[in-house]
Parts: C-alpha cells; sequence; structure tokens
C-alpha cells in the first residue's frame, strides 16, 4: 500500500519540494472534505512554505493562506 502510494505522487508530482507536496496534499484533503485534525501539522507546512504562521491562527485561516502560496507559486 505505502509503495503504490508513493509511486502514485511521484508520477501525480514529480520531483516536487517536499514542503510544496505537503501543502498540495493537504489542500486536495480539505476539498475533499477532509479536516485537519492538528493544527500544529498545518501550521508547520504553512512555515515550510515560508509563511509567518502565528499558533493562535484559526485552522482555516492558516489553510487560506496556504491555498494562496501554492497558486503564486510557479508550477513545477
Amino acid at each position: 500500500w505505502t509503495t503504490s502510494l508513493r509511486r502514485w505522487f511521484a508520477r501525480r508530482f514529480g520531483k516536487v519540494d517536499p514542503d510544496r507536496r505537503r501543502a498540495i496534499e493537504l489542500i486536495r484533503a480539505v476539498d475533499a472534505g477532509g479536516l485537519p485534525l492538528d493544527p500544529a501539522r498545518v501550521n508547520a507546512i504553512g512555515r515550510g512554505l515560508g509563511l509567518e504562521v502565528s499558533a493562535r491562527a484559526p485552522v482555516g485561516q492558516t489553510i487560506d493562506r496556504i491555498r494562496q502560496a501554492l497558486q503564486r507559486m510557479p508550477p513545477g
């Protein structure tokens, strides 16, 4: 299962920066109806993209900022 999932992501994303890949996975999960249960993980993903994220920021706001950061990034 894990190996096939890795292969799927490799085909889907190629050699994408790991921080960017985590952000893409997060946004896709949220768009599919998922609900992030760990605010610290969401904050870490935002920080990995270079965002300044407060530990007190609402998770929804951080997800919106991550989405905006991904849209500003060049493809690839």
